[in-house]
């Protein structure tokens, strides 16, 4: 059945009034202000056409399905296998950041799509059934306030879509106090996609959104919400090979919308200007209380010994623009001297290891085909068996020298590359060579995987 989507979208703005306490203009100074170079227009450029040619060319971005505008919004763009991995990397590492740092936070998962008419929200996005809107809009007895008035009818019936995450933990936090014995603080985590506004008369944005929900004292949130967002800029830089284009800052009074007392967000220093990573929002309980239309006391935990319904803080996340935030920041162009002594360009994918989409190369050099195919086939799968994210490169059809392959995986981002050759069906012996420093060093086979296994478990720690 095919359905379309139609917009609906109300701008409500309301000024806050926000109180400032010196510790948190502190908090700002200390950890949130970073200096960032200065690059010129041309370069900016430059950077920006390098990284969308290599996204494409590398299997980071669908064939076809880049544009510059989409591109650097971080929207609408279908993923190829190695920008599929990227993603799921960084989605493992926020899932693990966020659930396994406290016990006090709990995994949640909301539908896409509902027709609760208890949650109405403005700038609702609304799927319809074309079919039946056809219909309506054959029906030329109508007179013109009939129309509008059936059509409107047709879509307030329509299934409303979620823009954000927030409104399914608001919906689940009375079915979760059970877990926590209505202890403050706790939080309800979830990712999931969401569909936001595009701007104009297309199909709203696909956007894969991380979100946290705290909840917490009135009285200690402006401490949480700090709390968080130190925790968040140290994660996001933990990755980066560049942790200084990474920062944040307070979301200034006309910035606020809806309830939010105060924000800070997490943001990164794009060629075009920053962007925001991670919203996080102080929301009271005003939210809380008009989603359950209960009373009081059904909402109320424990602080300490005392009662009180908890203060919302929502830590929102956009991981299409923080997978491109990490490209960005991991693309590094060194100029080299290749074999015949010509000055050329060396662009390299500087992932960090654990989100790095694949650690291993798997090619083979001169040889008798049939039996390295062999030997790269068994060790394929001994990588894939022990967790090791590994690329067929034997599978190449087309000769290509060495130094191309070695182009080739600096650009994909591989962390190391195995190449099988004849001296490994004699001794035993391959050659593993390293994207970060492009040393070269003769290794076992038999010591390759264990190699792999003890590097990605160091990484962790990096």
């Amino acid at each position: 059945m095919l359905t379309y989507c139609v917009r609906r979208l109300i701008w409500r703005c309301e000024n806050i009034t926000r109180t400032s306490h010196c510790c948190r203009v502190a908090f700002a100074r200390q950890h949130c202000s970073t200096a960032t170079p200065v690059r010129s227009v041309a370069e900016d450029s430059d950077h920006t056409k390098t990284l969308m040619q290599l996204c494409t060319d590398r299997y980071y971005i669908a064939s076809g399905q880049l544009h510059r505008d989409s591109f650097q919004r971080g929207t609408n763009c279908g993923y190829g296998p190695l920008g599929m991995e990227l993603k799921k990397n960084i989605l493992e590492q926020w899932w693990n950041s966020v659930i396994g740092f406290r016990a006090e936070v709990f995994g949640i998962s909301t539908l896409h799509a509902s027709k609760d008419r208890t949650t109405e929200r403005d700038g609702q996005l609304r799927v319809v059934d074309t079919e039946n809107l056809r219909q309506i809009l054959s029906q030329r007895e109508l007179s013109k306030d009939q129309l509008i008035q059936k059509l409107q009818t047709h879509i307030q019936n329509g299934a409303s879509l979620r823009t954000s995450l927030f409104q399914g933990a608001l919906e689940q936090y009375v079915p979760s106090l059970e877990l926590v014995n209505r202890k403050l603080p706790f939080g309800l985590a979830e990712t999931g996609l969401c569909f936001q506004p595009s701007g104009g008369p297309s199909c709203p944005d696909e956007v894969t959104q991380s979100s946290l929900v705290w909840f917490c004292s009135p009285r200690t949130s402006s401490q949480w919400l700090d709390y968080w967002a130190r925790h968040r800029l140290q994660w996001w830089r933990k990755f980066a090979l560049g942790p200084s284009d990474f920062s944040c800052s307070d979301i200034t009074e006309k910035e606020l919308a809806g309830r939010a007392s105060r924000g800070v967000k997490i943001v990164y220093n794009f060629p075009w200007g920053q962007e925001a990573l991670e919203t996080l929002l102080s929301r009271g309980d005003a939210e809380l209380l008009q989603t359950h239309k209960s009373t009081r006391n059904k909402l109320q935990c424990l602080d300490g010994r005392k009662s009180v319904v908890p203060y919302a803080i929502s830590v929102t996340g956009n991981l299409e623009r923080g997978v491109l935030a990490y490209l960005y920041n991991s693309l590094q162009q060194v100029k080299k001297v290749d074999s015949k002594q010509r000055l050329q360009q060396r662009k390299v994918l500087k992932l960090h290891p654990i989100l790095s989409p694949v650690k291993v190369a798997l090619d083979m050099g001169r040889g008798a085909t049939v039996e390295l195919r062999q030997v790269c086939e068994g060790l394929l799968k001994e990588f894939l068996e022990g967790g090791v994210s590994a690329w067929p490169g034997y599978l190449e059809t087309m000769p290509t020298s060495m130094e191309q392959l070695n182009t080739k995986y600096d650009e994909m981002g591989v962390l190391f590359t195995v190449v099988i050759s004849d001296n490994t069906l004699e001794s035993g012996l391959l050659q593993v060579r390293s994207r970060d420093t492009t040393i070269k060093e003769t290794m076992h086979i038999s010591e390759v995987k264990n190699f792999l296994a003890r590097y990605i478990s160091a990484a962790q720690n990096i």
